[in-house]
């Protein structure tokens, strides 16, 4: 029986939890050991017959054993408390299981049902990955025994998992490296597997949140440093003004005061003398006039006597 089927009884029981042949109970065991199917039924019991899949196996009444089938073929028996043994399992024996328990005199006791599952153990997972443009596809596969055969794979990153009921292989694509966990497993068995993949080229999550930090931190100090700059120079400013402002009225007032000297009460008579005294007048030059050109005086000729002839 394969693994579609047992999903579809299971999904049969669910919408008819009351019917007659409901399977009280799922019983998982690995290839080569030995199964117990057990049954709830209290007391001695007289009369048990078991089934598989409406096939009569075996019958134990009043203590004697009756086989319907070969006993090696089978490779069960039954035991006096009416559990069905079965040695050496095999795929081959999953299948729904029944027995019914009748009394000495004939009554109905108890009929129960039992879904027995065969599996073999889980085989190693594989994991490998590929880097894919800065970005990584992790895949967790297992190989198959048979064709119906599938697994539940469970992938691990730090604290993210993906989880793949009835696979045999489950793919992650992720942005960040690290070390993948792979957990294959069934109902009997389950194994490991476990590797560090990183990319060429990837950065890592803490790298990026630590340049991320890092320049966050950079631009504040550069804002907080330029904002105390510029408040020192506007104190150092203020300041300043504060100080040429008291210089500044006191050239003002000084100014004022030589250009308007107050007058005085009492003057002394040597301070009278100093206003009577007329005020020098400004000396005009003259200006130096150049000589004028002497006239030229012309000679006069000499007028030598005549001699007489």
């Amino acid at each position: 029986m394969n693994f579609r089927s047992i999903f579809l009884v299971k999904c049969l029981l669910l919408l008819f939890p009351s019917a007659k042949c409901a399977v009280t109970n799922w019983i998982y065991t690995a290839v080569n050991e030995t199964a117990l199917l057990s049954i709830t039924a209290t007391g001695s019991i007289y009369d048990a017959t078991w089934l598989r899949d409406r096939q009569r196996l075996l019958q134990m009444k009043n203590n004697k054993i009756k086989y319907y089938v070969n006993k090696d073929q089978c490779r069960c028996k039954i035991l006096v408390n009416g559990t069905l043994q079965i040695e050496r399992v095999v795929k081959e024996d999953s299948g729904k299981y029944t027995v019914t328990v009748y009394q000495a005199d004939g009554k109905l006791k108890a009929e129960e049902e039992k879904m027995f599952i065969v599996q073999e153990p889980v085989p190693q997972p594989i994991l490998s990955a590929e880097c894919m443009n800065k970005t990584m596809s992790v895949k967790c596969e297992v190989k198959q025994k048979s064709k119906d055969e599938t697994f539940i794979i469970e992938l691990t990153q730090n604290k993210s998992k993906k989880i793949q009921k009835n696979a045999t292989k489950l793919e992650w694509h992720t942005w960040y490296s690290g070390t993948f966990t792979c957990v294959v497993k069934n109902q009997i068995s389950s194994k490991k597997a476990e590797k560090v993949f990183k990319c060429s080229g990837q950065l890592d999550l803490y790298l990026i949140l630590s340049i991320a930090g890092g320049a966050i931190f950079f631009v504040i100090f550069v804002i907080l440093l330029i904002y105390c700059i510029r408040k020192k120079k506007a104190e150092r400013l203020e300041d300043d003004d504060e100080e040429q402002m008291p210089q500044a009225r006191r050239a003002d007032s000084e100014m004022v005061v030589r250009e308007l000297p107050q007058p005085l009460c009492n003057p002394t008579p040597k301070q009278l003398r100093v206003q009577q005294r007329p005020l020098p007048q400004p000396q005009v030059q003259q200006q130096a006039v150049p000589p004028r050109p002497r006239p030229r005086t012309q000679q006069q000729p000499t007028n030598h006597p005549r001699q007489r002839p």
